[in-house]
């Protein structure tokens, strides 16, 4: 077996898969497993989380599920002490929690803004509150965020607080890198690109394939969400443990020429 994260606890928020097959926080969560942490799988739909923590049990390494919804400041630090108290402290903190909310400022409700923020930026702040004093104690720690390329490339859709959002929680991540450096603590965010998964960024059913948008990458295909996946470990792991602070298109070159294709 891998051992890239031996000894390593990791809680995915967002571990469940909105559809069937796989999203990234499902991916990330057994990616993680496959290389030997000790994993807790937290969605805001108990069955999604428990579906995640089974698929990893069943290729015989460890797991737990909870629920818990990153809007819930409560059920965050419940989720938090759990884990604490189950494995004895957390490693890695991967937040997978994401909402795109349709529409430009005219469209918007404030409910839909609101939403918007509470769900993207909300959730790593309140995830990060409850973690980072365990971290900090420990010396040690990695925190992965998910942000998305719409956060510092505009491909044309009318999809305002979601950019907005995830653009924070890009300067969020920078922060928590710089004030927690000292403390043994990394921080980083990872900027999928399209992608093929679970939950298609246009809504559209998953699974199926459109060479239109494939032509919009330009290695000639949609991402997986194993290439968000494969990212996420390394971040997570010693490997890359003089890299904090960075925020890490993973897009098939796409942010690289967005504009042009868009």
């Amino acid at each position: 077996m891998p051992d890239r994260l031996i000894g390593k606890v990791a809680i995915v928020f967002g571990a469940g898969s909105a559809g069937t097959g796989w999203g990234n926080g499902k991916a990330a969560a057994v990616a993680f497993a496959r290389e030997g942490a000790r994993v807790v799988c937290v969605d805001r739909i108990a069955g999604a989380a428990e579906e995640t923590a089974h698929l990893i049990g069943e290729e015989g390494n460890e797991a737990e599920a909870i629920a818990a919804d990153v809007t819930d400041s409560e059920a965050v630090a419940r989720a938090v002490a759990f884990t604490e108290r189950r494995f004895g402290g957390i490693d890695i903190l991967h937040n997978n929690v994401g909402l795109a909310e349709p529409g430009g400022p005219e469209d918007l409700d404030e409910a839909a803004w609101l939403r918007a923020i509470e769900i993207n930026v909300g959730g790593v702040w309140r995830t990060c509150r409850a973690v980072l004093p365990g971290m900090r104690a420990r010396r040690r720690g990695a925190v992965v965020n998910i942000s998305s390329v719409a956060s510092i490339r505009c491909s044309g859709a009318p999809v305002f607080a979601y950019a907005a959002a995830k653009a924070a929680v890009n300067q969020a991540t920078v922060a928590v890198a710089i004030q927690y450096a000292r403390d043994g603590i990394r921080a980083n965010a990872i900027l999928p690109g399209l992608l093929d998964t679970s939950l298609r960024d246009d809504c559209r059913t998953a699974g199926t394939r459109d060479a239109g948008r494939d032509r919009l990458v330009p290695l000639g295909r949609l991402g997986e969400a194993w290439d968000i996946a494969h990212a996420a470990v390394f971040l997570a792991s010693d490997e890359a443990r003089f890299i904090t602070g960075v925020c890490l298109p993973v897009d098939g070159g796409q942010s690289c020429c967005m504009a042009a294709l868009s």
